[in-house]
């Protein structure tokens, strides 16, 4: 589905990525792991045309690099930034209808799915996106994001600064979204919930993929994990 290769991102004079290959196969959940600072939210940026890429970016058979970012979306790739960026003046109602793209609506996911899965939002509907909890703003990022009917989805760190308890919805939501045919490149920090629901793991150290292989894999190579992600 999602064939990257070679890619290289600059912001300014800085070199971050340094050639990194990815690749995400239909129904898959794929994490990128590794320390902070090492070029993973940059890869999903990148992907999606900012910072500016420099390799092959190939998604569903089409070169999407040096394309605009709302040209990429269109395409089907759909992007949940670690910031959220909600619209806090507007209404929980208004941000996921905000999440529809022409052409791509009435599919996989609908504003009556997430009212099922997400009934405390169904609850605030008409309450400001600035007033929900931390937690509730990374759900209706998410499902606003669903709500273009992509085939895949980038989900940059959903559980940052989340309580235990919403880090397990936010796991559930991304096994559940799997479910319905929609694949996931996601960037997450907590090991634990990333080798829980992925398929298959990359490795990241400064700006390169250093690994690459299952959960099963990762966890029998200590050596990876002593360099590359532990404390």
């Amino acid at each position: 589905m999602l064939e990257v290769r070679d890619l290289h991102a600059y912001y300014g004079k800085s070199h971050i990525l340094q050639g990194v290959d990815i690749n995400v196969g239909e129904n898959e959940i794929v994490s990128i792991l590794g320390r902070n600072g090492v070029g993973r939210s940059t890869t999903l940026k990148a992907i999606m045309g900012n910072p500016e890429p420099h390799g092959e970016i190939v998604f569903r058979g089409k070169d999407v690099a040096g394309r605009k970012p709302h040209e990429i979306a269109h395409l089907g790739i759909g992007f949940v930034p670690e910031e959220r960026a909600i619209f806090p003046a507007l209404t929980v109602e208004q941000n996921l209808l905000l999440g529809i793209k022409s052409g791509r609506s009435g599919g996989r996911w609908s504003i009556d799915e997430t009212w099922r899965l997400f009934p405390q939002l169904k609850e605030r509907a008409n309450a400001p996106g600035g007033a929900l909890s931390g937690g509730e703003q990374q759900m209706l990022t998410i499902c606003r994001t669903l709500m273009g009917d992509p085939d895949l989805i980038m989900v940059d760190e959903p559980t940052e600064g989340l309580a235990p308890q919403m880090v397990e919805r936010v796991g559930e939501l991304l096994q559940e979204i799997a479910r319905r045919g929609i694949s996931i490149l996601l960037v997450e920090q907590r090991l634990v919930i990333a080798m829980r629901i992925s398929h298959r793991v990359y490795v990241m150290g400064h700006g390169r993929i250093v690994f690459e292989g299952t959960p099963a894999d990762l966890m029998a190579a200590g050596d990876v994990r002593r360099e590359w992600l532990e404390v």
